[in-house]
């Protein structure tokens, strides 16, 4: 069961994390928020909107899979647990401007305190099964935000991550390799 305290240092570290990040992009221009890294792959090879976009379907994506842990016993999410839409997708990441991602990291987020604020304390034990992660209990999805904020930090400043997640059988799924067009 987890402790008033580590759900507070959860919900400061996310908010810390997430601060420290859009500090980075805070009165960036767009062009320079869409240049590519051309020396980079996967992820690293993203421009800061496609990982500001990726960063907020991330959070969707993570908070179905926490929603879904918290109502079923186990949930096996290699089904396509599917997520509310974010407003930019990565794919469409460079039509809308470094304010407008930073206004739906702030929509995402604001859901995701309010998931958390809703769940009682022996729920952040219960678990879910990730083809790519294993099994994680819903604390440690959490945790994972500002976790994946904090690499995406070092990204956009071009240095190399203090974390690296831990994929299921130690191998990063292919989409993450390539760089997209």
């Amino acid at each position: 069961m987890a402790t008033g305290e580590q759900i507070r240092d959860l919900v400061a570290k996310m908010e810390s994390e997430r601060s420290a990040l859009l500090r980075l992009v805070d009165g960036m221009g767009d062009g320079e928020a869409e240049h590519r890294p051309p020396e980079a792959d996967g992820e690293a090879g993203w421009s800061v909107k496609e990982q500001l976009a990726h960063l907020a379907q991330m959070e969707a994506t993570y908070r179905a899979w926490v929603e879904r842990a918290l109502v079923e016993e186990r949930p096996d999410l290699a089904d396509g647990t599917i997520s509310d839409p974010v407003a930019y997708p990565r794919q469409r990441a460079h039509e809308a401007s470094v304010r407008d991602h930073v206004a739906e990291l702030g929509r995402q987020r604001d859901r995701t305190i309010g998931t958390i604020s809703r769940i009682d304390p022996e729920a952040f034990e219960r678990t879910a099964i990730s083809p790519l992660f294993g099994e994680l209990t819903v604390m440690q999805w959490l945790r994972s935000y500002y976790r994946h904020d904090r690499m995406h930090q070092a990204q956009i400043e071009g240095r190399e991550s203090d974390y690296r997640p831990r994929f299921e059988g130690g191998i990063e799924p292919d989409q993450r390799n390539v760089r997209d067009g």
